[in-house]
């Protein structure tokens, strides 16, 4: 079989759906696909180390806006679209000419049930992008069952959707690891102080506000604990990092910028609790991730990281600081035996995710669209 998977959206600091696109471009040769990766014209070596079996195409402009016109006019009939058994649209869009039968992967709904967490000008193309795929896509894959539920509530698709769960990479993230102390040491990042670790991208919808409000109750009654923020910024960060310049414990709360994927399995395993107090996602990986390293962690309820989690986390109502902080502070002072019933249980529960299985969804799911 011979799928073209288009990686020109995917950014320099691979975070969330880059991820996502970086594992299957990784994985589909291996498995014994004749893969074509569509690229950015300026980044072939990078999917070239991240993929060095497959087939590069460096047909994309570099600019935003190229890119998205060049998708829309020419690349669904390009020499590698027409070539191809499948082509593979990992980012919600897809050509609007294509020649060769489409799939499309479906991250999350919230540009339609949240659209105030977004650009508007994002909103308005992602919205219309998801509309043309749910109508014209050969077949669609959602990350999780919850976002399945949402594209079918919201969009009533007449295309098959199936659902394939975002996996996670048990040779990085495990409970333990003896290199941890030097990972971080050279990182800059060794401490005998405990703090609370948020991985994530800065903007509205990451719930960073309210960790910060929660932060404050708890910092006011330990004066150890401090709180490192991981993740780069993203759009709309002014509130919050005014909220970061005024906090009451600001020097206790540590911004690590985008971490390294070697660091990042050390932190996880280090840290007190993981929070991640997102408002909403497709999946919300960080949390598996987290649980995978053993780690406690502490997330929203009535979201797709409580259908992740399971009965492993913490819930809390998202967008309340006090229900946050609650929580935090349940897990900070609980009994040592309940912490370690629930990071075995967490460990436990991430070993059902594979990327593994992600990727036997998705041949699945090709061979049906090459049927059909």
């Amino acid at each position: 079989m011979k799928v073209a998977l288009d990686v020109s959206a995917v950014p320099p600091r691979i975070a969330g759906a880059g991820r996502y696109v970086a594992e299957v471009a990784a994985r589909l040769t291996p498995l014994g696909v004749e893969t074509t990766l569509v690229t950015r014209r300026d980044d072939v070596d990078r999917w070239q180390t991240r993929a060095p079996q497959a087939t590069l195409a460096p047909l994309v402009p570099t600019n935003r806006v190229g890119r998205l016109l060049y998708e829309a006019t020419r690349l669904g009939s390009s020499p590698v679209a027409r070539q191809a058994d499948i082509w593979h649209a990992p980012h919600y869009t897809m050509p609007r000419r294509a020649s060769t039968p489409v799939v499309v992967t479906i991250h999350d709904l919230t540009f339609f049930t949240n659209p105030e967490w977004h650009e508007r000008a994002k909103v308005i193309f992602f919205q219309r992008a998801i509309r043309y795929a749910a109508a014209h896509a050969t077949e669609l894959i959602c990350v999780s069952a919850y976002t399945a539920r949402q594209l079918h509530d919201v969009l009533a698709p007449s295309v098959p959707v199936s659902v394939a769960p975002l996996g996670v990479d048990h040779a990085r993230f495990h409970p333990r690891d003896e290199r941890d102390e030097g990972d971080l040491t050279r990182a800059g990042l060794a401490t005998t102080t405990p703090f609370l670790l948020y991985v994530g991208t800065l903007e509205p919808r990451k719930g960073v506000d309210v960790l910060l409000r929660a932060f404050a109750e708890l910092a006011r009654d330990d004066a150890e604990l401090e709180l490192w923020i991981a993740g780069q910024a993203g759009w709309a960060v002014g509130p919050i990092s005014e909220q970061l310049r005024t906090h009451p414990y600001a020097n206790r709360v540590r911004r690590l910028g985008f971490v390294d994927e070697v660091v990042l399995p050390a932190l996880l395993r280090r840290a007190r609790v993981v929070v991640y107090p997102s408002r909403g996602e497709g999946f919300g990986l960080p949390v598996l991730e987290a649980m995978a390293c053993g780690a406690s962690v502490v997330t929203s309820r009535d979201t797709v990281m409580a259908e992740v989690a399971g009965d492993a986390a913490v819930l809390c109502r998202a967008g309340d600081a006090n229900d946050l902080a609650s929580a935090l502070s349940g897990v900070l002072h609980e009994d040592r035996d309940v912490t370690t019933a629930r990071q075995r249980a967490a460990a436990a529960r991430a070993q059902g995710f594979t990327w593994e299985a992600t990727m036997q969804t998705h041949l699945e799911v090709y061979e049906r669209a090459r049927r059909a």
